[in-house]
């Protein structure tokens, strides 16, 4: 066989280059202010760097152990306790992965079978779709509606079949920044407490949380706890996305599963950053508990900034994600919308429509605030002029 003649059949057929890779390309491709991918445009504590540099120079650039450095663990687990009052086992429960992607994908892996189904909130984060299809699974999807984005435990519960394997929820969400309280991880039990039903809980914005009663998460829930896997993000939480250094918490037999693919995937995360984000936690517990304020100022200086614009801004309850509604400004549909404010306007942004399998009839992109102020204002100026 000639390579010309070589077919290769897609496992992933509708699948092509993420939206976050298409929008950042273009934006530096035009030379315009990048709001679209979700990442920092300032550097993390400086404690961080410092022992980054420190654990290098000692030596520790070999691999580590594939569930993760005994201490990072260790600190995980009292992080956990101290945060959500829920004693979590370090060596039996706690998997440190590369980035909370590979976390999400090695427990979807692990736990769904050919002909399980998966339920969704959606708009969702897109590498929830192509794991569970990789996997054998169906996505089946309760569609989330501005402006509070709040599930309908009806629509979800209408959804549950015998096939149902397992529930992926997302906390404070991406795109939408709304929060789930308590009484919906209540809702959640309730609706699946008599069938055997597992939970993926994406907690990887758990400390930006602008609610007063602060973040909810599924390992406070007992009943969930004992058949949920909750998943984290040091990347989020200490302004380093390109460390790609996250965690998942299971009960021991979803972890050993989990485990199995984990090891095949990546088999162990550098060792440094393991070594750095644990002294971290154990010298700087602080940080955590004033990252809400910290994006909060964001948030809030970017929304006085957007004023006088055309734009409608939904309520940004968590994350560091903005939603603005376009309809007054444009009756272009959110990609097309995104490329001219790219191109012409010098603001890249991400359409809401991409987090959707089925069509989203609203006019609303995401902005991401986790910028400086200069960036925001500068931003704000342009978005203004539409």
């Amino acid at each position: 066989m000639t390579e010309s003649t070589l077919v290769l059949e897609s496992k992933l057929p509708t699948l092509g280059t993420t939206i976050f890779t298409t929008m950042s390309a273009l934006a530096q491709k035009v030379g315009a202010i990048n709001l679209s991918q979700g990442f920092p445009d300032f550097s993390g504590p400086e404690y961080l760097q410092q022992r980054l540099a420190y654990h290098v120079q000692q030596g520790a650039n070999q691999y580590a152990p594939m569930s993760g450095i005994p201490a990072l663990r260790e600190a995980i687990s009292k992080k956990i306790n101290r945060c959500y009052n829920s004693h979590v086992d370090p060596e039996t429960e706690i998997t440190v992965t590369a980035g909370a992607t590979e976390a999400l994908f090695s427990v979807i892996t692990a736990l769904v079978r050919a002909g399980d189904e998966v339920i969704c909130f959606e708009p969702s984060y897109d590498s929830y779709a192509p794991a569970v299809e990789l996997a054998g699974g169906t996505m089946k999807h309760v569609r989330l509606t501005p402006p509070d984005f709040s599930p309908n435990w009806s629509e979800f519960s209408a959804l549950i079949t015998d096939k149902t394997r397992l529930v992926i929820l997302n906390t404070p969400h991406n795109p939408t920044a709304s929060v789930w309280q308590k009484k919906d991880f209540e809702a959640l039990w309730q609706a699946i407490a008599d069938k055997p039903i597992l939970v993926l809980s994406d907690e990887v914005y758990e400390h930006i949380c602008f609610e007063q009663a602060g973040h909810y998460s599924l390992l406070q829930h007992p009943e969930l706890r004992a058949r949920g896997i909750a998943v984290s993000s040091f990347g989020k939480t200490y302004h380093m996305t390109g460390w790609k250094v996250g965690y998942c918490v299971a009960p021991p037999a979803l972890t050993t599963e989990i485990r199995k693919i984990h090891q095949y995937l990546t088999f162990s995360v550098h060792t440094p950053s393991q070594l750095a984000i644990a002294d971290m936690l154990n010298q700087v517990p602080e940080h955590d508990q004033e990252l809400p304020s910290f994006y909060q100022q964001r948030r809030d200086f970017f929304i006085n900034a957007l004023q006088s614009s055309r734009f409608t801004l939904l309520p940004c309850q968590g994350t560091y994600f903005l939603l603005l509604d376009y309809s007054a400004i444009s009756t272009m549909n959110d990609v097309d919308f995104c490329i001219y404010l790219t191109e012409k306007i010098g603001v890249a942004a991400i359409p809401l429509s991409v987090f959707c399998k089925e069509t989203f009839p609203h006019h609303l992109i995401r902005v991401c605030f986790a910028k400086e102020e200069a960036t925001l204002r500068a931003a704000a100026e342009k978005l203004c002029q539409l």
